[in-house]
C-alpha cells in the first residue's frame, strides 16, 4: 500500500474511475480539464488516499482498490 494522489470520477455518486497523479497540483489540472465537458451526472474529485496498487504490464502502476479510513 502506498499514498497517492487521485484523480476520481463519479457517475451517479459512484466511482467509475480512478487515476493516480503526479501531484495535487496536476490532478486539480485534469480535473478542470474534465470539468469543462459538462455533464450532469459526472462529477471529478482529486484526493490523497492510501490505495493498494498493482503493476501494469508496461511497467507503471495503477490503482488496484482505494483504502479509506
Amino acid at each position: 500500500m502506498e499514498i497517492v494522489v487521485a484523480l476520481l470520477m463519479f457517475v451517479d455518486h459512484e466511482i467509475k474511475e480512478h487515476r493516480i497523479q503526479e501531484s495535487m497540483s496536476i490532478c486539480l489540472k485534469h480535473k478542470r480539464e474534465a470539468s469543462r465537458q459538462f455533464s450532469d451526472n459526472i462529477e471529478y474529485k482529486c484526493i490523497k488516499t492510501k490505495a493498494e496498487l498493482e503493476d501494469n504490464i508496461d511497467g507503471t502502476k495503477s490503482i488496484k482498490k482505494i483504502i479509506l479510513e
